[in-house]
């Protein structure tokens, strides 16, 4: 999906850059969610995000290889931290 055609709620791009950032979140949930593959979900990080926090996140995501499925190691049977769905009153 193009990045220009993308229209999130504002709740729903926090959410999309939540998961982004979380370590255990791979990339396949994000496409599942929001039908985004990883260089259209590179493009709404870096449209959003200040220039240095997205150098910080281009970075922590290549060098954490759960975020690809393919890569994960078999113990690894979530997708999310079980205190990530946190719910506010």
């Amino acid at each position: 999906m193009s990045v220009k055609k993308l229209s999130l709620s504002e709740a729903d791009l926090s959410r999309l850059i939540e998961m982004a950032w979380e370590d255990r979140t791979p990339f396949e949930a994000i496409l599942k969610n929001f039908h985004l593959d990883e260089s259209s979900l590179m493009r709404v990080m870096q449209k959003n995000l200040r220039p240095s926090s997205y150098r910080l996140w281009r970075k922590r995501v290549k060098e954490k290889s759960v975020k690809h499925l393919k890569l994960r190691s078999p113990e690894i049977k979530r997708a999310y931290c079980p205190t990530q769905y946190k719910i506010s009153h």
